[in-house]
């Protein structure tokens, strides 16, 4: 019997705990501060922003969007981040992708304060992850997510063979350092990689983030094996689908996140969670 791994009700628990997190902190003198900046008309970033600012304002959140024209320069955008750096109410800073051609994205993540990089997208903090360097630093938010979801439904990284499909800095790599951190066996698939599906077969932990509808179907898993699909696609129809097919990788897997209402509410959640401890650490010394 093939278990889903509802992210909504993970994600509802996560909330709860921040909700009482943020109002422990506000008698303390200190609310979580989240500035967004999007740059552009592109739809699906807007609604994306739209959501984090709900999520934040409703959890008690100081939530603040700055919504920039395609035409900004980077300069403006440089000026605009070194402004939130500077400002002691703001605790996580996060540039919407994707930015105009004008706007060089690597430069714009190194621009935002470490301490403040509330994606975990910083070259400083991925460094830290990469080394499993101790202490206290954001870690990205899809892939922490994801772990927070294998540790509610009990299931242990470690000693487990691991496959990872897609080499993104937003899901992929990270994704991988922290199943290898967990004491995963961990292979990182891509694009170019030869006999994928058979790849995708070897693996107890299997987290597809390709944007390919359907790549994997239950042909190419493991009977058993706990599936993570990042995918967010639309088929022919229009139907939300992710990069595995659904209905034959159930018959196959022991646990399996559903597309919608898997990955996708666990991150904005660790974002929001991520908020909170950027907060914590930043004015508290936690």
């Amino acid at each position: 019997m093939t278990t889903i791994i509802d992210g909504k009700a993970v994600a509802k628990k996560v909330n709860a705990a921040i909700q009482i997190a943020v109002a422990q902190l506000v008698e303390q003198g200190v609310q979580p501060g989240i500035a967004v900046i999007i740059v552009g008309e592109d739809p699906a970033s807007k609604i994306y922003v739209r959501n984090k600012n709900r999520k934040a304002e409703k959890l008690g959140m100081h939530s603040v969007v700055r919504q920039l024209p395609a035409t900004t320069t980077q300069a403006e955008l440089l000026a605009i981040i070194a402004e939130y750096n500077a400002d002691k109410s703001i605790h996580g800073i996060l540039v919407q992708s994707p930015l105009p051609e004008q706007i060089n994205e690597p430069l714009i993540t190194m621009a935002i304060d470490p301490k403040k990089d509330v994606d975990g997208f910083h070259p400083t903090n991925v460094g830290k992850l990469i080394t499993n360097f101790p202490g206290k630093y954001p870690v990205a938010n899809t892939p922490r997510g994801i772990m927070t979801m294998l540790h509610e439904y009990g299931i242990n990284p470690a000693g487990k063979t691991a496959v990872v499909i897609g080499r993104s800095t937003i899901v992929g790599k990270p994704m991988a350092a922290l199943l290898t951190n967990a004491n995963a066996t961990v292979t990182v698939a891509h694009s170019r990689t030869k006999h994928l599906k058979a790849l995708a077969k070897t693996a107890d932990i299997l987290v597809v983030a390709t944007g390919i509808p359907h790549l994997i179907d239950g042909n190419d898993i493991k009977l058993g094996a706990t599936v993570i699909d990042v995918g967010m696609d639309r088929d022919e129809n229009g139907k939300l689908v992710g990069d595995v097919d659904f209905d034959s990788a159930q018959e196959v897997a022991g646990f399996i996140t559903p597309v919608p209402g898997g990955v996708g509410p666990m991150t904005i959640a660790t974002l929001m969670q991520t908020t909170v401890e950027l907060a914590k650490w930043s004015d508290l010394g936690e």
